[in-house]
């Protein structure tokens, strides 16, 4: 039986830059992986299958939308995966939660049988994050994201709390509200420089659509992280601290003020 953690994927910065005429987005965008997620162990079966548990199994009701079943059909190989997905990532979070699956799902066959030459394209077909989850490595994102590039490692080990209102946000809709306006490239140097001098493009318009997310962010800077910011199209938020302590701090005051929010804790991969 193999194991593999399907690790939160956090946008440090997302700067958007067009909307391009097939209806996608051009976009430069930092990723980082937070050390947890969602969990997946899979053993050898006559045919695929897919059992889904954890608090979050709910928000995968539909077998045909599920993105750990698309990477199976994806994948050639000589045998059957039974797959369990425990499911710790709230959907529609921003967090690439289906991604991160699909990513995971790639590193078990990877490991078990190899992957096909051409994996990156049948990543890129079932979404844009899965390429850059498939290693789960910080990695600088162009085009639709799909386009990467290895990015240093100035904030491996960055202690991290993810925060979420509970309330799903759906990609769609957030692109949607983006005003057009391109703000620029994204920064030159190291990750750390680039997070901290980029922005996130689609917190405005995520907000707008999701006050809550305000209020998240309001709660998390009261922290005293060294960054905060929302991820991809929300509704997550996260905050990065130089410290473990500082972290657990702010994971103890965040609970006590708003007990109804999701919150996972763990440092960058």
């Amino acid at each position: 039986m193999a194991s593999e953690t399907a690790y939160a994927k956090i946008n440090l910065a997302l700067h958007v830059r067009r909307r391009r005429e097939d209806g996608y987005h051009e976009l430069e965008t930092l990723f980082a992986f937070v050390d947890a997620g969602d969990v997946l162990t899979a053993s050898s079966a006559a045919q695929d299958s897919v059992r889904v548990l954890g608090e979050f199994a709910d928000g995968l009701d539909d077998p045909f939308d599920n993105l750990v079943a698309k990477a199976l059909a994806k994948l050639p190989r000589s045998e059957g995966l039974a797959i369990t997905l425990e499911k710790n990532l709230p959907v529609a979070a921003g967090l690439g939660g289906g991604s991160a699956d699909a990513g995971a799902v790639f590193r078990i066959v990877r490991d078990r049988a190899g992957l096909p030459d051409d994996w990156h394209a049948r990543a890129t077909a079932l979404g844009a994050d899965v390429p850059a989850c498939v290693e789960s490595r910080s990695c600088i994102g162009r085009g639709t994201g799909t386009d990467l590039d290895e990015a240093d490692e100035s904030l491996a080990g960055t202690p991290v709390l993810l925060v979420n209102p509970r309330v799903p946000l759906s990609t769609g809709p957030v692109f949607a509200h983006w005003d057009g306006e391109d703000r620029g490239a994204l920064p030159q140097g190291d990750a750390r420089a680039v997070a901290l001098e980029g922005r996130n493009d689609l917190e405005g318009p995520a907000i707008s659509l999701c006050p809550q997310i305000a209020g998240v962010l309001a709660a998390l800077r009261g922290t005293s992280p060294f960054l905060a910011r929302m991820s991809g199209s929300g509704a997550t938020c996260f905050a990065l601290y130089d410290s473990l302590s500082a972290r657990d701090a702010a994971a103890r005051q965040t609970s006590e003020s708003h007990p109804g929010w999701w919150q996972m804790k763990g440092s960058l991969r």
